[in-house]
């Protein structure tokens, strides 16, 4: 697939992602709020558009990458958004990580216009986005999941298609709640470890080649034990992503009971003020209560 590319959202996540698709040689006229960011991607060898609308008249197909559901509406059905300029025929990839529901509404307003989309969010965090290797869950038609697989490939490795419009947001809503059990996990027991007077990197070394031993656990206990709290992914974005988690679950009558705890601690974090800290501070809930911290002595 050689078509012109729309990239919409150049954020944390945005911005490595937009950058490795100029990288892998595709066409791309971008969009966001945020002029600094604009004109770094711009320097890399994009255009600029002036509104979401703009980059749907001027692209084939357009991908999204913003915080949550409200700003996809607003980017795709708002005024100056992607559903005033697209033309029929064009594909709208929403790469965002919302409530999947919304993803199916959206998608409607766009059929109604001849658009396809794709809900594909992502994980792997900033690491993942700046390297190519995020893991993507697509959903929406095979066929159009197969044809644009090369528009996915420069962004992520692990490229799953997972079923119909919305599967791609509900598989991701698993992995969230799945990725902040663990780390919640992990720091309540390192912080236990501690106040028992053990060094937590030798507890790593002990259990990491065991049942414990999990890709959360190799990415965030290094964090957790170096204080190093600077954000691949941000607390904040993890309580939208269970607020979206409990609110799909209560549509569909699945009781959340795990998730709603530990939503409830990182509204506590946030009020705390670490709503821009990554997710591994999660572990400072812990160390708060039990007054420890989790570092090597």
């Amino acid at each position: 697939m050689n078509k012109k590319i729309g990239f919409i959202g150049l954020g944390i996540m945005g911005r490595p992602m937009a950058k490795n698709l100029l990288k892998a040689g595709f066409s791309l006229v971008v969009y966001d709020l945020n002029k600094e960011a604009v004109a770094d991607v711009v320097k890399a060898g994009a255009a600029s558009a002036h509104s979401s609308r703009d980059v749907a008249q001027s692209t084939e197909v357009i991908i999204i990458m913003v915080p949550d559901s409200p700003e996809v509406k607003q980017v795709v059905l708002g005024k100056d958004g992607v559903l005033e300029g697209v033309r029929p025929g064009s594909l709208v990839i929403d790469m965002s990580s919302i409530n999947p529901l919304v993803s199916q509404e959206i998608a409607r307003e766009l059929k109604k216009k001849g658009v396809d989309m794709l809900d594909a969010p992502v994980s792997g965090g900033e690491p993942g986005a700046v390297q190519g290797t995020l893991a993507i869950m697509v959903g929406g038609e095979e066929k159009i999941f197969k044809e644009c697989f090369k528009v996915f490939e420069p962004m992520g490795k692990n490229i799953v298609y997972v079923g119909p419009i919305g599967a791609g947001g509900f598989t991701k809503l698993v992995n969230q709640i799945i990725v902040a059990l663990n780390i919640a996990t992990v720091g309540e027991a390192f912080t236990l470890g501690v106040k028992a007077g053990l060094d937590p990197q030798t507890i790593f070394q002990a259990i990491r080649g065991g049942l414990a031993g999990s890709a959360v656990l190799e990415a965030k206990a290094p964090m957790m034990i170096g204080r190093n709290f600077k954000p691949g992914f941000k607390i904040k974005l993890h309580h939208k992503d269970l607020n979206n988690a409990l609110t799909t679950a209560r549509d569909l009558g699945v009781p959340l009971p795990l998730t709603s705890l530990v939503q409830q601690i990182l509204v506590s974090l946030i009020i705390d003020g670490k709503g821009e800290n990554d997710h591994s501070a999660i572990a400072t809930f812990f160390e708060k209560m039990a007054k420890v911290e989790i570092q090597s002595r």
